[in-house]
């Protein structure tokens, strides 16, 4: 039997079955991630999305709209796997809507890789709105108490989160496979065309700030610019899934992830800005939200792309201003607590500060944004 070195299977079941992964929105930030270490570790692999994107070695690319269960079913026919990681959602305008679409996304997945009788576990990535709420109410009702605990009660909202979990309850009684659920705060990874990309959305604020000789200028509020926060890396989100889904005995639960460090962003905003070559500027005295001040940059953008040889001259593809604004202008602390699955062996864990370098230097190297 193949392992590596945290006891998971790598390669093979106890049974002597190879692991085959599905994974559910594999264009992603979460999904490139995950697909990257399951094949490192020797899984036969194939992402499932909506959208084309750059192919990756060792990854099947299946097509599909996620919302259409007939489209799900014929990118899968013929095709069995053992494990099915989700990290695919869609964002409506409204949670009713976002509840009725991510809701049928999940069923709609596992409906049809069910069929072959094969698998063995389901991992679903959520996120820290299972504590802040929804969109619509995002960190502004009631909240669960910092650091966020996994066994805490459901909010008393509407919550699409909620609605893909009991999606993944009912499909595990009726196959009997295990699951777990992974709640990541703010990921830091690479993947151009995402919708939620702080670390890739700070970058090209950066780099905009340079060519205007601007500051880099902190968008958020005073709440979060002084209270302690924490972030998930993509890497370590991955391996976490891949330990939950390989680690025999472990209950059915959530659990969060979060890279194991905190802090707070008067102290990681003028590193980030290092890292970036620009001149950090702070909070001062109120919120200026990067949709206000990116506002109209779109033709600048491409400029610099042609001038620096940049890969993407759309700007709407590498950065999200509204994802990066929401994050740090919540009115409440957010960060987790880790304990769950350190007590249960999973302890991997990832310096924040390094885990932005690191994704600095693949934009610069993948030419998504310009060199330093």
């Amino acid at each position: 039997m193949a392992g590596n070195t945290d006891g998971t299977d790598a390669v093979e079941t106890t049974g002597g079955t190879r692991h085959s992964a599905l994974v559910v929105g594999g264009t992603g930030i979460a999904g490139r991630a995950l697909c990257r270490e399951l094949v490192a570790q020797g899984w036969r692999t194939a992402g499932l999305s909506r959208r084309e994107a750059a192919p990756q070695d060792g990854v099947e690319a299946l097509r599909a709209d996620l919302t259409d269960a007939e489209s799900v079913r014929t990118a899968l026919a013929g095709r069995s796997f053992t494990h099915v990681f989700v990290t695919a959602w869609s964002r409506r305008p409204t949670e009713a809507e976002n509840i009725s679409v991510n809701a049928a996304m999940v069923r709609n997945v596992l409906d049809a890789a069910g069929r072959a009788g094969t698998l063995r576990h389901v991992a679903l990535v959520t996120g820290l709105k299972h504590y802040l709420g929804p969109f619509e109410a995002y960190g502004t009702g009631a909240t669960r108490d910092t650091p966020f605990h996994e066994d805490e009660p459901r909010l008393d909202a509407p919550n699409f989160y909620y609605a893909q979990e009991d999606e993944l309850w009912a499909a595990a009684e009726r196959q009997g496979f295990s699951w777990s659920v992974h709640r990541s705060h703010t990921i830091i990874g690479h993947a151009v065309g995402n919708a939620m990309n702080m670390g890739q959305t700070l970058a090209a604020q950066a780099a905009l700030c340079r060519a205007e000789g601007r500051p880099f200028v902190f968008p958020g509020n005073e709440t979060q610019w002084n209270g302690i926060t924490d972030m998930t890396d993509a890497g370590l989100l991955a391996r976490q899934m891949i330990w939950a889904a390989t680690t025999e005995g472990l209950p059915g639960q959530a659990y969060n992830t979060a890279n194991g460090d905190v802090f707070r962003w008067r102290w990681m905003w003028p590193r980030i800005a290092g890292l970036l070559g620009v001149e950090p500027e702070g909070y001062a005295g109120r919120p200026r939200p990067l949709e206000e001040q990116m506002a109209g940059k779109e033709d600048l953008w491409r400029g610099l792309t042609e001038r620096e040889g940049l890969a993407e001259p759309d700007l709407a593809r590498v950065a999200s201003w509204w994802h990066t604004d929401s994050d740090l202008n919540r009115p409440v602390e957010c960060f987790t607590d880790m304990a769950r699955s350190r007590r249960a062996g999973f302890t991997d864990h990832v310096d924040t500060l390094a885990s932005f370098a690191a994704l600095f230097d693949t934009l610069r190297s993948e030419r998504v944004i310009p060199a330093a």
